[in-house]
C-alpha cells in the first residue's frame, strides 16, 4: 500500500526552508505511470516460451533477452519468468515493460567475471566499474517496472574476495566490479516486490531518472562484503524509497550527487525514504559526492538495528556541493556505531583546521530538522561537522533521545543550531561538545 498524504509535521516551519515537492503531485505522476504501464500490459511473454530452461546449469541468456526484445517490439507488456534458476550473462530492458519474477524465479548471474566485461581482458586491470555491463540495464527508457516475489542474484561471492584483498593493500581502495541494475535517463520506474542480493558492487542505481517508486524490496549481502550499497539514487528526482529492508556491506541508501545537471539547479532533488528498516550496512547517508547538489530529502519511520551509521552526510573539500532541506523525523535506532553523522569531512575528521578559501566544491549543508529520534550507540552519539570555511547552518534538534557507550555528540562549525528537548547520555565526557558553533539550547 502506498503512503497517504503527506503529514503536516513533515512540512516544517522552520524558517528559510524551501516547502518540499506536493506529496499529492508525486502521486499523481506514479499513478499515471502506472496507468500507462497496465495499457500496456495486455500482451505477456514467458522465458519459457522461448527456450529458458530455469535449471540452474544452462545459460539462459539468449532466451530471456529475446523475450524481452519481442516485448519491445511490440510496444510493451510483461516479460514472466516463472519458478526456476535462470543462469544467465547481461540483459537489456525496454520501455513500457514488466519483469514479472514469481515467486520461486531466480535470476542468477553467472560465475564468470569476463561475461560483464565490455571489452575482453583481465577484470582485476579494470580501471573503474564503467569498464563492466551490470546484470541489467536500460537507457532512456520510460514505464520499466521490475516486480514479483522472485530473486535477482549478481553471485558476489565470485568478486569480493579480490576486492578485500585489494583493500587489505591498499586501505579505501574500492577494486572495479558491476552494478547488479543500472538505469540512466529514465522515468516512470518501479521496483516492487523483488529481492536483490549478492551484486558484486551497488544492487540498483538510477542515474539520472525521475519518478522512481521502489516499495517493499530486500536488499540482501554479507556484512563484509565491501562496496555492497543496497539502493544509490544518482543525480535522481522525485524518488520514493517505501517498506524496503536492507542488510548489506556498505550504505544501506546512498544518495549521489557527483557532477552537475544542466537545467537543474540541484542534480538530487525531492527524495523521500518512509517505512523502512535497516541492519547491517553504513546507514543512510547523502554522498560523497555531492557537487551536483541535493535538496528535499525527506526520511520518516524508519528503523535502524546494528548498523554502522544512522543517518549521515557525507563529502569532503573538492568533491563538494549544497545539501539543503532535510527532514528526519520518527526514527528508531539500536546499537548503531553512531546516530547522527553529518561531516564536511571524509573519511575523517581532523582533530583541528584552518579555513580554506571557498570554491564551487566547498561542502555546504543548511536547512536541516531531525526530530524524533531515539537511539542506542555502541560509540559516540554522533556529530554535526562544517568547515571553519563553510559552517553547517540552520540545524534544528527536536526530541532526540540518544544513549551512547563512550561521547556525546559533537557541534563544530555550526551556525544557527536549535536544540529543543535533547537528551544525550554518554558513558563519559560532556553531554554535548560544541566548538565554534552558535545558536539556542547550547551549553
Amino acid at each position: 500500500m502506498k503512503p497517504g498524504p503527506l503529514p503536516p509535521s513533515l512540512r516544517t516551519t522552520a524558517p528559510h526552508f524551501r516547502p518540499l515537492a506536493p506529496w499529492p503531485v508525486l502521486l499523481v505522476a506514479l499513478t499515471l505511470a502506472c496507468a500507462a504501464l497496465a495499457g500496456d500490459n495486455q500482451r505477456e511473454w514467458n522465458v519459457r516460451d522461448f527456450g529458458a530452461k530455469g535449471d540452474g546449469r544452462t545459460l539462459d541468456t539468449r532466451a530471456i533477452q529475446e523475450a524481452l526484445d519481442a516485448c519491445g517490439r511490440a510496444g510493451g507488456g510483461t516479460v514472466r519468468i516463472p519458478p526456476g534458476t535462470y543462469l544467465t550473462q547481461p540483459l537489456r530492458l525496454h520501455s513500457n515493460l514488466t519483469l514479472l519474477l514469481e515467486e520461486g524465479a531466480v535470476l542468477q548471474a553467472t560465475r564468470e567475471p569476463r561475461d560483464f566485461m565490455k571489452e575482453p581482458g583481465d577484470w582485476l586491470q579494470a580501471r573503474s566499474s564503467g569498464d563492466f555491463l551490470p546484470l541489467l540495464s536500460g537507457n532512456r527508457l520510460t514505464n520499466v517496472t521490475i516486480t514479483g516475489a522472485g530473486v535477482i542474484d549478481g553471485a558476489g561471492e565470485v568478486w569480493w574476495p579480490a576486492a578485500e584483498e585489494a583493500r587489505r593493500k591498499r586501505p579505501g581502495y574500492t577494486l572495479p566490479r558491476p552494478r547488479m541494475i543500472i538505469l540512466s535517463r529514465c522515468s516512470n520506474v518501479r521496483l516492487s516486490g523483488v529481492t536483490l542480493r549478492n551484486s558484486p558492487t551497488f544492487h540498483f542505481v538510477p542515474t539520472d531518472c525521475e519518478d522512481v517508486w521502489i516499495e517493499n524490496v530486500k536488499v540482501l549481502a554479507p556484512d563484509h562484503a565491501a562496496n555492497t550499497d543496497g539502493i544509490d539514487p544518482s543525480r535522481s528526482r522525485r524518488v520514493v524509497i517505501t517498506n524496503c529492508v536492507f542488510d548489506v556491506g556498505d550504505d544501506n541508501i546512498a544518495i549521489k550527487s557527483g557532477s552537475l545537471v544542466p537545467d537543474h539547479p540541484f542534480a538530487c532533488e525531492d527524495l523521500t525514504v518512509v517505512h523502512c528498516r535497516f541492519f547491517h550496512g553504513h546507514g543512510l547517508s547523502i554522498g560523497s559526492e555531492t557537487v551536483g547538489g541535493v535538496r528535499g530529502l525527506r526520511v520518516r519511520g524508519c528503523v535502524f538495528e546494528g548498523t554502522e551509521n544512522g543517518i549521515r552526510i557525507k563529502s569532503h573539500r573538492g568533491r563538494g556541493g549544497i545539501v539543503q532541506d532535510l527532514v528526519y523525523e520518527d526514527i528508531r535506532m539500536n546499537n548503531v556505531e553512531r546516530a547522527i553523522t553529518f561531516t564536511a569531512y571524509y573519511p575523517r575528521i581532523p582533530a583541528e583546521d584552518e579555513p580554506r578559501p571557498l570554491t564551487p566544491e566547498t561542502p555546504r549543508y543548511r536547512n536541516i530538522v531531525v526530530r524524533n529520534l531515539t537511539a542506542t550507540c555502541y560509540e559516540n552519539a554522533g556529530v554535526i561537522v562544517g568547515l571553519p570555511e563553510a559552517p553547517i547552518e540552520n540545524v534544528h534538534l527536536q526530541n532526540l533521545e540518544i544513549t551512547a557507550e563512550r561521547t556525546g555528540l559533537e557541534l563544530r562549525h555550526v551556525r544557527n543550531a536549535h536544540l529543543e528537548n535533547v537528551v544525550i547520555r554518554p558513558k563519559r565526557g560532556n553531554p554535548l561538545v560544541v566548538r565554534d558553533a552558535t545558536g539556542t539550547g547550547l551549553p
